[in-house]
């Protein structure tokens, strides 16, 4: 009897890899006599690395900006010629030199040094997985990192960060770097978001990264500037219409200027993942798959880690049950996504910081309650 488990982190409690094992021990205490296959996965964002290098990527290091200059390390991966950088690694809010936001002068520059490194290492084929950024800047500081110039009027480099690009005159793409036009990238991102405007990058996520109200305004106006210089340079429709486009809002903005400067074709995260896995060829033969993730609601829906391993394993006909810290999925919806049955860990324990610090034998006891479902209905319709 093969049980796949196939989860996510619950980000700031446990790794993808952590509730796999935990998951794996739940469901072989009320299975003795099955074998579990794990496969951590992600959605495109934080721990898509994590979940590459379980696959067999090799992990690499790189000392790069962080978000608000400070030198890091971070991680990127590497198999063969396909690269996979992590934005969060250099560019991400928990690279806060405090955890102190600074929603106009934080930089993706990190992001494109971490790209410019896995091109030294002879890459031809990158995967970009953005998410949990700090910066609202466009790339203009992946473009940086990567050689492009951004010039005031009276042809000086702009200070890094999303807020100086509204002293943007002329973005000077002559020094980027000529290895990029021959490598793929791939931009794994599922927000939808264009790059300004009410829906867009700043009004929707600059929030999270500490703007206020007039600063949110503030960085709208500046990446349309960042869009209009780059058009000047490119082709003005050419750019206005990758601004406009879904996915172009993603991270900050970074999307925009993957698609517009790199090239890159978006995906879904969770399709990049799932096919870096190889989950599809290890559900063969399985029983029963369990997935989960920190909290399944309706964002979860729109293509987060749980909602694509169960629409895979719906195409196979193998039942899907789920783990989250915290379930606001009705049963309806529950059932709509593809679970057979789903389990949290407050159902468990209420209390918030109990199911944090015993989220591994919280997850555990979940997987034992839900395998014991599926060996009744197994019974039931035997």
């Amino acid at each position: 009897m093969l049980i796949v488990v196939a989860p996510d982190k619950f980000k700031g409690t446990l790794t993808g890899a952590e509730v796999a094992a935990s998951i794996s021990a739940g469901v072989r205490q009320a299975l003795p006599q099955a074998r579990t296959l794990t496969v951590p996965v992600a959605d495109g964002g934080e721990g898509t690395l994590a979940a590459a290098l379980e696959c067999g990527f090799v992990q690499h290091h790189a000392r790069v900006s962080g978000p608000t200059g400070e030198q890091v390390r971070a991680a990127w991966g590497l198999s063969g010629h396909t690269a996979i950088v992590e934005m969060a690694e250099a560019s991400g809010l928990d690279r806060l030199a405090g955890g102190v936001k600074d929603a106009l002068g934080a930089s993706s520059l990190g992001t494109g040094q971490l790209i410019a490194a896995a091109l030294d290492a002879g890459a031809t084929e990158i995967i970009l997985g953005v998410g949990g950024s700090a910066c609202t800047d466009g790339g203009a500081g992946m473009l940086q990192g990567l050689g492009a110039k951004l010039l005031d009027a009276a042809g000086n480099e702009v200070a890094r960060g999303g807020g100086p690009l509204g002293t943007l005159h002329r973005v000077e793409l002559s020094g980027l770097d000529p290895r990029i036009a021959a490598t793929s990238f791939t931009l794994a991102a599922d927000v939808e978001n264009p790059l300004t405007g009410s829906n867009g990058a700043a009004f929707v996520f600059a929030p999270q990264k500490g703007a206020s109200d007039a600063q949110v305004i503030e960085l709208d106006a500046a990446l349309g500037r960042f869009a209009r210089a780059l058009g000047a340079e490119l082709g003005e429709q050419h750019i206005s219409g990758i601004a406009a486009s879904p996915g172009a809002g993603a991270a900050g903005g970074v999307g925009f200027a993957a698609l517009a400067v790199l090239g890159a074709t978006r995906r879904r995260g969770i399709d990049v993942v799932l096919e870096l896995t190889g989950l599809e060829a290890a559900l063969e033969g399985a029983v029963a798959v369990f997935t989960g993730e920190g909290s399944l609601d309706t964002q979860s829906l729109e293509g987060k880690t749980p909602v694509g391993v169960a629409q895979l394993a719906a195409a196979h006909g193998i039942p899907v049950y789920a783990i989250c810290g915290r379930n606001q999925l009705s049963t309806e919806q529950a059932t709509s996504a593809g679970f057979t049955a789903v389990r949290s860990l407050l159902e468990l324990e209420p209390d918030v910081a109990r199911c944090m610090s015993e989220g591994g034998s919280l997850v555990q006891r979940a997987a034992t309650l839900l395998a014991q479902e599926f060996l009744a209905a197994n019974a039931a319709n035997a």
